[in-house]
């Protein structure tokens, strides 16, 4: 399947990185490449990038599109939470800016048999990295009713969160829940009719919750967030782009609460009209970025 891949807010991940010959920069979710692009394109001709990147689908398509960068890129499977363990077997510290990109990949978006999408019937499945070992399917069938909820309060803010779990449980009893259809079809009957939300899938907030869930997303935020001023340069820069207000709260608070950052977006940096009429994708989303202090 072809993947159309558009990096989002280039322009200003750019402008705020402020990327330039020589320096040294990671972009710690790599997916298709497109920001390592930018990066080493404006850091010609001696800026050199490690990517880091968990997803084994995403890592040939990125090989080849960076390419023609030569030894200006290095590119690892790994995930962002093990950031500061890599580069210092890379002997990459000290870094000039840090660029991580919280969305779902256009690649993994776009392959129903990955499982991160509804619009689709395919395996439930979900992880970004295949190489964990469980998927979503094997989550609803394992968890408690109340860990369900839990997962789709805390990490989909979903209010009927309870409702959804007690019909997941009692629907698993005849049989496993193994599809994404099936998944989506199942929460559409938990929920009123009055509850749907206008304008949005009644599961999205339920599969984003399940999608977290598995691959551990926020604890891995919340690391590389506290291990980011270990391996920058004193005036080196970190971005985050975020997708949902879970992450975006963790990263506000994270960039101000510690003393090793200096915000420099007071406000998140979000798409121009522009970019989102030639990217919807890019409409939720929010750059937060801080410089490291001496």
């Amino acid at each position: 399947m072809r993947t159309t891949h558009i990096p989002v807010l280039d322009a200003e991940v750019i402008e705020h990185l402020r990327p330039v010959s020589g320096g040294r920069y990671v972009d710690a979710t790599l997916g298709l490449g497109g920001h390592a692009q930018r990066i080493l394109e404006a850091s010609a001709p001696h800026g050199i990038l490690v990517g880091l990147e968990w997803d084994d689908q995403a890592i040939e398509p990125a090989r080849r599109r960076l390419a023609p960068f030569g030894d200006r890129v290095r590119i690892i499977r790994a995930t962002y939470a093990e950031m500061a363990v890599v580069l210092r077997r890379e002997g990459m510290m000290e870094i000039n800016a840090l660029l991580l990109d919280l969305g779902v990949s256009s690649l993994q978006l776009d392959r129903p048999e990955r499982g991160f999408s509804f619009r689709e019937d395919a395996p439930l499945d979900m992880r970004m990295d295949r190489r964990l070992p469980e998927t979503a399917a094997d989550m609803i069938a394992r968890l408690s009713q109340e860990k369900l909820a839990d997962i789709f309060y805390n990490y989909g803010e979903e209010r009927q969160a309870r409702r959804i779990a007690a019909h997941l449980v009692q629907a698993r009893e005849s049989g496993p829940i193994e599809t994404t259809g099936q998944l989506a079809a199942l929460v559409g009957a938990a929920i009123p009719k009055k509850y749907h939300p206008p304008g949005k899938h009644v599961a999205t907030r339920v599969f984003q919750a399940l999608r977290i869930a598995v691959n551990r997303e926020l604890d891995n935020l919340v690391k590389v967030l506290a291990d980011a001023p270990a391996v920058l340069a004193p005036g080196g820069r970190i971005g985050v782009i975020t997708f949902h207000s879970i992450e975006d709260r963790i990263v506000k608070q994270a960039l101000a609460g510690n003393p090793a950052y200096r915000v420099v977006t007071r406000k998140p940096v979000e798409p121009s009209r522009e970019e989102i009429a030639r990217n919807p994708r890019a409409r939720s989303a929010k750059l937060r970025v801080a410089e490291r202090v001496a």
